[in-house]
């Protein structure tokens, strides 16, 4: 007996000799690996912030051991969520601003500017997310009641897509602009000959707002890390960023006082082209820079969406292109002559035909350079075949937040092509997804509602909206990963738990794959991990 009890205890002392040493297990889980196979595991091992073993409990816990372990008790687990297109700097921003989301009314708005300067007290009011699509009189506001209120403090605020701005006549003082200042790109709306405040698209850079601090910079970066990693995400693709922007994230990452990765898309001015071109792709454990984000056209609320014909609901009005054609293709041909990526926001029909068509030349013979449409969301039936060789980057979000009134603005026939994301899918094989946030929540649980069940959080339509271009779950979640990855050049590094990639993921409240639809705008991502380390 004593000597049966000796081997036993031999064995077990020379088994936990070979289990290997590693920084994290996790056990007991519903984890979605979203691989190749989309298959299921129910346990990983991490170590030096990588996955080295995907496989079941016990696999796991026979190979490996550990000092940190965590036992899932059946919860689900996916990779860390990737938001494909967002403006994350901007939105910490937003978070030193008076927030004018969810407003239901112009006198809503100026209560809430009201309030934030007694509390605030500011020099210059700014701010964002009004929409007048949500008001019972759909129209855009005019500057004569914030005159009166705030006669000798600018006012400043845009609409929620950022693509129309209400200022006061303290703001538009402190320019030179008038209602006879010419244009490109954009318009000044003048009603009844007088100047309403309402600058569109280009115009809005008349409206000199004060930039931010450095301090102020720094600490929105930081409550938009925050708010993000309380939703899973552990990626942000930030469309349209500066060259300052980008080297202090740079430095608060060294610092490890950023943690988030950022996918970078810069700013297309010449001297940022020019730049980052000569500079060439760069990429740290936390940063990549190798886009450029390059504005087509305006918003379809706002009516700068440039369309082939005019909106159904403003006779003669087909908004613009925000450069001239000809200066489209002079970006493309020096982006084309890199290894940088071309990521060109297009919303309306005519802006995506004249964008598709710039790519196609400069692309030809190139099959990996990943060029991006950033929104696609209304395309001429003709120019679906276009996106063989582009990567639709969408939000479906923006559908159900557009649904309600966008056959009034386009029409009938034009909504065919709109949010058309399985048509799109079908061309490319992949696709993007992102929110847009600040201009639709960060909570990517309401895209992945939104593109698989193309319905609001009340449950309208009864069918769903347009429903033959819902996206499956199963394409949902790749969008949000792996292609969202693949999307960013960094398919073989994260946007699925396999052995070798970042040990980035996200564990959640209930199964996304299979609860209710009804119950997926309430997910809750109750923890999440970056490069293995718990930051949520």
């Amino acid at each position: 007996m004593k000597k049966i009890i000796y081997s036993l205890s031999l064995l077990l002392f020379f088994s936990s000799c070979k289990q290997q040493q590693v920084d994290l297990i996790v056990t007991n889980a519903t984890i979605y690996t979203v691989n190749d196979a989309f298959s299921k595991a129910e346990a990983f091992a991490i170590k030096d912030g990588k996955f080295v073993a995907v496989g079941s409990t016990s696999e796991i816990i026979t190979k490996y051991t550990s000092k940190e372990s965590l036992d899932a008790n059946g919860k689900t687990i996916v990779p860390g969520l990737i938001d494909a297109h967002c403006h994350f700097f901007r939105m910490g921003l937003q978070q030193q601003k008076v927030s004018l989301e969810g407003t239901k009314s112009y006198d809503e708005v100026l209560e809430r500017l009201i309030t934030f300067q007694k509390e605030k007290n500011v020099n210059f009011i700014t701010g964002r997310g009004w929409d007048q699509n949500d008001w019972e009189v759909k129209e855009f506001p005019t500057k004569e009641k914030l005159d009166i209120l705030f006669p000798n403090t600018p006012v400043a605020i845009r609409r929620i897509d950022g693509h129309a701005l209400l200022a006061n006549q303290a703001a538009i003082d402190i320019t030179k602009v008038t209602k006879n200042t010419p244009v490109t790109g954009g318009e000044i709306i003048v009603k009844d000959g007088k100047m309403t405040g309402v600058f569109i698209d280009a115009a809005m850079d008349f409206i000199q707002v004060p930039k931010p601090t450095k301090l102020t910079s720094i600490q929105g970066l930081k409550d938009a890390q925050q708010i993000a990693f309380s939703y899973g995400l552990t990626t942000v693709d930030d469309a349209g960023l500066d060259q300052s922007t980008v080297e202090l994230i740079d430095s608060l990452q060294q610092e490890n006082e950023l943690k988030i990765r950022i996918y970078a898309m810069i700013s297309a001015t010449q001297k940022n082209l020019d730049y980052y071109i000569n500079k060439g792709i760069i990429k740290t454990d936390r940063l990549h820079v190798r886009s450029f984000k390059i504005y087509g056209d305006g918003a379809l609320g706002s009516r700068g969406a440039a369309m082939r014909k005019s909106y159904s609901d403003r006779s003669n009005h087909f908004g613009a292109l925000i450069y001239n054609p000809e200066r489209y293709r002079e970006m493309a041909k020096q982006i084309a002559a890199s290894e940088y990526q071309m990521n060109t926001h297009a919303i309306g029909d005519s802006a995506n035909t004249w964008i598709l068509k710039t790519y196609k030349t400069f692309l030809q013979g190139k099959t990996n350079k990943r060029w991006r449409i950033e929104h696609a969301q209304i395309i001429a039936p003709e120019d679906f075949t276009l996106f063989e060789n582009v990567i639709p980057s969408i939000q479906p979000t923006h559908a159900t937040s557009d649904m309600y009134w966008a056959q009034d603005r386009i029409g009938k026939e034009r909504m065919k092509g709109a949010y058309a994301y399985k048509d799109l899918l079908e061309v490319y094989g992949k696709v993007a997804l992102g929110t847009d946030f600040p201009v639709e929540q960060v909570n990517p649980f309401l895209t992945f509602y939104a593109a698989a069940v193309r319905k609001d959080t009340d449950g309208y339509p009864d069918g769903g909206f347009q429903i033959e271009n819902r996206l499956s779950r199963e394409e949902t979640l790749k969008g949000m990963t792996i292609w969202a990855a693949y999307s960013n050049f960094e398919e073989n590094e994260k946007g699925s738990i396999e052995v070798g990639k970042l040990a980035d993921f996200t564990i959640l409240d209930q199964n996304i794959m299979t609860v209710d639809a009804v119950k997926i705008p309430k997910t809750k991502a109750i923890a999440t991990y970056v490069n293995g380390e718990k930051v949520y």
